[in-house]
């Protein structure tokens, strides 16, 4: 029998995290262990997960210790399962689907070729139109298979694969040498594309869903695409050879026009606005190494990476 482990790195995790959880135990195709990897321990309140006995185990780190690559990997070098999945805390499979990890697993366990499958993300019904929209954009209804014969058609989009809620082959991950550590974003992009490059395949299934969204602010917005393209810079024999920019237009278009055709003008504003904000974002992550160092740590909303890492002054 194969078996997974649930990896969740958190941070200041709530009442959620044991919904989470709970969800977890009840899948048809069982969950071994989920282990949380929590960083800063002064701020996790250990009722969360005492229902749960040594079905839940939680390791500890300084924040000082903390990137997306290390986090995750420290709890796959835990870990003896067959599979591995990934999720974070404000990820929630949705209502009453108790079969999440059955349909994430069933394309690797039918196929050795594919070595990684990502679950759909269905907005919170908090979510604002246009994050709701772009979201849609980039979970469709259409299941898919990866590789890379599809680089001249999908470009940067054959690499995409998220870790909100994603399962790994455990035999794949460790021959591939696993996530970076002192990754400051993208951690799960940069693997993808590790997978596709050694002749392995990623499957998407929209019937493998989980909640997940955010009502970020212009602010936001613009820290958020900065990171992912300082995460692009540190990568150019990922990034270097695909276009983020044509897969970007391609969801302005789309966005635009369903916005528009349903008279949602105010919307449309906001998201045109957080569309600059996104490439402005982009526009400088790509070239950070060249900015003065005061203005990184205004663009980024990850000081913890830039202070370990010597940037221009």
């Amino acid at each position: 029998m194969n078996t997974i482990d649930v990896i969740i790195p958190t941070y200041k995790p709530g009442k959620d995290l044991t919904k989470l959880i709970r969800t977890l135990f009840i899948q048809v195709v069982p969950v071994d262990t989920v282990r949380i990897i929590n960083t800063e321990e002064d701020l996790f309140d250990p009722e969360l997960v005492s229902e749960f006995g040594s079905r839940v185990q939680v390791r500890h780190i300084p924040q000082s210790e903390f990137d997306h690559g290390y986090a995750r990997d420290l709890g796959v070098r835990e870990s003896k399962a067959d599979f591995l999945m990934f999720m974070t805390q404000d990820a929630m499979p949705c209502e009453k689907d108790r079969t999440l990890t059955q349909k994430l697993t069933a394309p690797m366990k039918m196929d050795p070729t594919i070595a990684a499958a990502y679950a759909r993300q269905i907005p919170y019904k908090n979510c604002n139109r246009t994050e709701r929209l772009t979201r849609n954009y980039n979970y469709p209804p259409t299941a898919s298979v990866k590789s890379a014969d599809d680089l001249p058609r999908l470009g940067v989009k054959t690499y995409f694969c998220s870790n909100v809620c994603a399962v790994y082959r455990r035999d794949v991950y460790l021959k591939l040498g696993g996530f970076e550590h002192g990754a400051i974003f993208n951690e799960d992009m940069v693997f993808a594309a590790k997978l596709i490059q050694a002749g392995y395949r990623i499957a998407y299934d929209p019937l493998a869903c989980v909640r997940h969204s955010h009502n970020y602010s212009l602010m936001q917005y613009f820290r958020r695409s900065f990171d992912m393209a300082v995460s692009q810079a540190e990568h150019p024999e990922v990034f270097a050879a695909v276009s983020s920019e044509k897969e970007g237009a391609g969801m302005v278009k789309t966005v635009s026009k369903q916005l528009l055709r349903r008279k949602w003008f105010f919307s449309f504003l906001f998201f045109f606005a957080s569309c600059v904000a996104k490439y402005a974002g982009y526009f400088l992550g790509k070239r950070y190494k060249k900015l003065p160092k005061k203005l990184v740590r205004f663009c980024t909303a990850s000081n913890w990476w830039f202070s370990r890492k010597k940037v221009a002054e």
